[in-house]
């Protein structure tokens, strides 16, 4: 697997293009145009543009609510926008499958098969796409040993501590090299120590595979501290987007003011 090694430090600022991809300096990896999602008389999601750049760790943030969950779901492909596109790397993804989006996501309560050994979990999206056993197990060897489960292969879930099995889900996002990971709060079901920990070893990680990550947080302190850049929603809007930096001494509106702290 092309895991680059060791940590690379990547600036904070990066300069973006714009939704037609003709400014900025790089190509976006996931780039969202004008969405919008409802359900029923409710708009979950307004109007929204979005671009993140390849190897950009972004936090979507906001109150309860807010369609921060229900665009990662979009992205992921368990919901269908009303309106606008979706682009990963260029390709149109907006009425693809799940399947074919080549999209990980890590959920909050991992989504592990409680009946399945650690290694058969990890190796479950390789079996899925018809990956020969060798190439599997080669596979499988390496994200254990990218999130520091060297030699866990044979257990199961049942056995592992919380953030054990969360290094599993981990392992089983990035197995297959996806583009982008996607993140659904993947830390909310931990006690706060082992959050502050997993937090350390997410970025590190992150850093490893140079992954472009959007990761679904409400906690601010735990977005400003891990993220390149965050978006702020509130409403199903995007009412601001910008490095933690930005976002904390320049904040748009008064309501980013209060929500930032």
């Amino acid at each position: 697997m092309a895991w680059k090694l060791p940590i690379r430090v990547r600036r904070v600022e990066r300069r973006m293009t714009n939704s037609d991809g003709n400014n900025g300096t790089c190509k976006a990896a996931v780039s969202l145009q004008r969405v919008s999602r409802q359900f029923g008389k409710v708009t979950a999601v307004d109007d929204v543009s979005l671009d993140v750049a390849p190897g950009e760790f972004l936090s979507l943030v906001g109150p309860s609510g807010s369609g921060k969950t229900t665009l990662l779901m979009m992205l992921a492909g368990f919901e269908r926008p009303g309106s606008g596109r979706l682009y990963v790397d260029g390709r149109d993804i907006t009425g693809l499958a799940p399947n074919h989006r080549n999209i990980s996501m890590v959920f909050q309560k991992y989504a592990l098969f409680p009946h399945r050994t650690v290694a058969e979990n990890i190796a479950f999206p390789l079996r899925m796409r018809g990956m020969g056993r060798a190439e599997r197990e080669r596979r499988v060897k390496e994200a254990l040993a990218a999130v520091k489960l060297d030699g866990y292969g044979g257990r199961m879930p049942a056995q592992l501590s919380g953030g054990q099995q969360q290094r599993v889900a981990l392992a089983r996002a990035i197995v297959f090299e996806p583009p982008v990971i996607l993140m659904d709060e993947p830390l909310g079901a931990l006690d706060k120590k082992l959050r502050q920990h997993m937090q350390i070893e997410l970025k590190e990680l992150q850093g490893r595979l140079d992954a472009t990550v959007i990761f679904v947080t409400h906690d601010q302190e735990e977005a400003l501290t891990m993220s390149d850049r965050i978006a702020i929603l509130d409403h199903g809007r995007l009412v601001q987007v910008g490095s933690p930096r930005d976002l904390y001494q320049a904040p748009a509106t008064a309501f980013v003011a209060d929500f930032v702290g």
